[in-house]
């Protein structure tokens, strides 16, 4: 019986430490996977990093244009708007869309009392100034404003809001596009981020290291219209250890020892 007991609790002793050691591995990640942008030198050197420019995305078919003539006679230029007279309806962010001009098959846009405008493969500031020109025949002193409409991001994979967002400046990098969707998981791989960007000449598919400094010198630093960015999950996910039931296990372990010790 001496034996018995000695051998019964030599068990659970070994498999308390073996379940306590677990529960450390599964609470925590290295810190280190989770900065961004880090020093990988020793030293604490200031470096100065100039991000390049962003390209200027040029307008393609089947994008949305928001066009607006303003002067001072707003009678004469309304004919040259298209605007909704429903002004609840215009606090929608949907009337944005209503209110828009939208790029044919063939890259021109029918604007009202000019007629089709070529703007394909355009940059918003050459569409701008062209627009500016047509309506200059008709008006004088007339004002353009013209923007882009269909500016979307789709964040997918470990992010905490993950989904499609709406950008309403004219640029955004990639980190502020992941505070929209609420900063990546704990789980989020900083180390190999997929970036989706369409082009002319089809999809193209990029890498991104948010651990790597140079990413501020990218031309991936800022991001274009329709742009896609998918977060791999890191191997410690598939473990699934963050998720496994040990309360459970634990009362488990406990009813298991006081059954025994009933029974002895």
């Amino acid at each position: 019986m001496t034996f018995f007991k000695t051998d019964k609790y030599r068990f659970f002793k070994t498999f308390g430490i073996i379940f306590f050691l677990l529960l450390i591995v599964s609470s925590c990640i290295s810190t280190k996977k989770l900065k961004y942008i880090q020093n990988k030198s020793k030293d604490n050197v200031t470096n100065e990093f100039i991000p390049q420019q962003k390209v200027a995305y040029k307008i393609q078919p089947n994008d949305d244009l928001y066009i607006k003539i303003s002067g001072l006679d707003e009678e004469t230029y309304k004919f040259f708007n298209k605007e909704s007279s429903d002004r609840q309806y215009m606090s929608n962010n949907a009337s944005i869309y209503l209110n828009s001009y939208a790029v044919d098959d063939s890259g021109y846009v029918n604007f009202p009392f000019i007629g089709k405008i070529l703007v394909k493969n355009l940059t918003i500031e050459q569409t701008k100034e062209l627009i500016q020109k047509n309506v200059s025949e008709y008006l004088n002193q007339a004002t353009v404003f013209v923007k882009l409409v269909n500016y979307n991001i789709t964040l997918l994979g470990e992010f905490k809001n993950p989904g499609i967002y709406t950008v309403y400046n004219d640029k955004i990098s990639i980190m502020e596009a992941f505070g929209l969707a609420g900063d990546l998981t704990d789980y989020g791989n900083r180390k190999n981020i997929t970036l989706i960007r369409q082009t002319n000449q089809g999809s193209i598919v990029n890498y991104i290291d948010l651990t790597d400094k140079k990413l501020l010198q990218s031309e991936y630093y800022f991001l274009m219209p329709g742009d896609i960015i998918y977060v791999q999950p890191m191997r410690a996910k598939s473990l699934g250890l963050r998720t496994f039931p040990f309360a459970t296990l634990l009362s488990t372990i406990t009813t298991l020892i006081l059954v025994l010790n009933y029974i002895k």
